[in-house]
């Protein structure tokens, strides 16, 4: 009898073993806390770049999970922002330019709507307009990426917390087809903040409420300024970071999501600096929620990846064999986007040949006309002089970039773009392409469930690993359309 009792006492105790088993530690919670940073095109070069130039890891390098992810669209190999971040919104994959709808047009539930039903506050951040891609693919669902002022409105009627980064691109449907009104009106009837300084902004209080919130000097396409032209009086992402943890913090939770969106946009144009520095102040941002991550450990989840990689940036170049040199990137002083807008436009209004051009070069670029190439790196050799002075003539005749010239000069001012072929050169790197690749993306994570990112999976993989740390079911949900906005058109 005392052998059957021991026997059954035994498999009573596997049972209870194996039933905490298979549901976890006994003090596991679901995140209450999530951070979900996007960097937009940056891969792993673009990562690996930037390390290489502090001379030190990214915060987000040195994270506990690290992840290898792949990027392809439903409909194409190589992935565009809409379908990406609609896969890491939703779980699910969809068709180039589509946000928010699976191939047949369905709309899908995104973890910020998911989020914002189960009573969590969301907010939304990035570097460019915040009716992009990528942000718009967490709250909006349309055919086309390119329907801003659709984008808009399911903005104003999303009932999220906190928009700030970027402005809106057709809040009027000035370029709609169908214009419904004005959302920014829509979006203050339904109860939001607009600011547009940084005096008001750092000045918001939690009591508040909803805000939308952007920087006064939007340089290009409704974006911020890239990091290495912004001054004092702008605000940076690291700070619309921190002040969204301000903003969205209480006990019910939140889901935060951030893009460093003009990573892709300094890569596409293959400046490599302005992509760095993009990158670090991106990772700056990550800091914050790691702050916020020390105070709460046993509820915040931490998930940072990027949508694709951009430009095939190769971290070595023939010209300096298996020299690296990242320090001359420092010379340049301004992104390829102030140098085309404001000091070549003002050039271009007062003339002047290339001989007046060299000094300007040297000053923005570090790039020097004068000296000996052997001592001294930031020389220019014959060859890249007349490159140079070529694409002058090129720009200062206005030429449109067509047919074979797009492999030099993509669709960019064609001297911005050998500028900053040859001092990237010099730093000892390269580029293949001026649009996005097929590579893989890193993921990194800490916190709740973080050991999940570790591995290899696919973009939509990340959106069902964090529903699950959220305790959502792992898997793409269809939204009910009554409830969800749709624009087809």
């Amino acid at each position: 009898m005392l052998k059957v009792e021991k026997l059954i006492f035994r498999c009573v105790l596997a049972l209870a073993l194996a039933m905490v088993f298979m549901a976890g530690p006994a003090w596991a919670k679901d995140a209450k806390y999530v951070f979900f940073f996007i960097g937009d095109g940056m891969g792993l070069p673009q990562r690996a770049a930037s390390s290489a130039y502090l001379g030190k890891k990214l915060a987000i390098e040195a994270m506990p999970a690290q992840g290898i992810t792949t990027t392809f669209a439903n409909d194409r190999f190589i992935t565009g922002s809409a379908a990406s971040a609609t896969a890491l919104a939703t779980g699910m994959k969809t068709n180039i330019n589509y946000i928010g709808v699976d191939p047949e047009f369905k709309p899908v539930k995104t973890i910020a709507e998911m989020a914002r039903d189960r009573g969590m506050k969301v907010g939304i951040v990035s570097s460019v307009s915040i009716d992009h891609a990528t942000p718009a693919a967490f709250y909006a669902h349309v055919k086309s990426r390119s329907m801003y002022h659709e984008i808009d409105h399911a903005l104003a009627d999303s009932g999220f917390d906190f928009f700030a980064g970027g402005g809106l691109k057709d809040p009027a449907g000035k370029k709609s087809k169908a214009p419904k009104g004005n959302a920014l009106e829509k979006a203050k009837a339904n109860g939001y903040k607009i600011i547009d300084n940084k005096k008001d902004f750092m000045a918001l209080k939690p009591g508040d409420g909803k805000v939308i919130a952007w920087n006064a000097w939007l340089q290009d396409g409704k974006a911020l300024p890239y990091v290495m032209d912004m001054t004092d009086k702008d605000i940076t992402l690291p700070q619309f970071t921190s002040k969204a943890i301000e903003m969205l913090d209480n006990d019910k939770g939140f889901f935060l999501m951030v893009e460093g969106g003009k990573i892709d946009w300094a890569c596409h144009a293959n400046d490599a600096a302005a992509s760095i520095k993009n990158t670090i102040a991106f990772d700056d941002a990550v800091q914050q929620a790691i702050a916020f991550y020390n105070e709460h450990p046993d509820e915040t989840l931490i998930v940072v990846t990027g949508d694709h990689e951009c430009g095939g940036l190769t971290l070595g170049f023939a010209g300096t064999k298996y020299g690296s040199h990242y320090d001359v990137l420092s010379s340049q002083k301004v992104s390829f986007q102030k140098f085309t807008d404001e000091i070549m436009g003002d050039f271009k209004k007062k003339g002047g040949d290339f001989n007046a051009m060299k000094p300007v070069i040297t000053a923005e670029f570090g790039l020097k006309f004068d000296g000996d190439a052997k001592t001294d790196p930031m020389v220019l050799a014959d060859y890249q002089v007349a490159d140079i002075e070529q694409a002058f003539r090129r720009s200062m005749a206005g030429e449109k970039v067509k047919g074979g010239d797009y492999l030099l000069y993509g669709e960019y001012d064609p001297l911005s773009v050998t500028l900053t072929h040859v001092l990237n050169q010099k730093a000892g790197l390269g580029w293949t392409s001026y649009k996005h690749t097929g590579v893989p993306v890193s993921t990194s994570a800490m916190g709740v469930n973080a050991e999940s990112f570790n591995g290899s999976y696919d973009n939509k993989d990340v959106a069902t690993k964090i529903m699950s740390s959220m305790g959502l079911p792992a898997e793409a949900v269809y939204a009910d359309a009554a409830t969800v906005r749709v624009a087809a058109n």
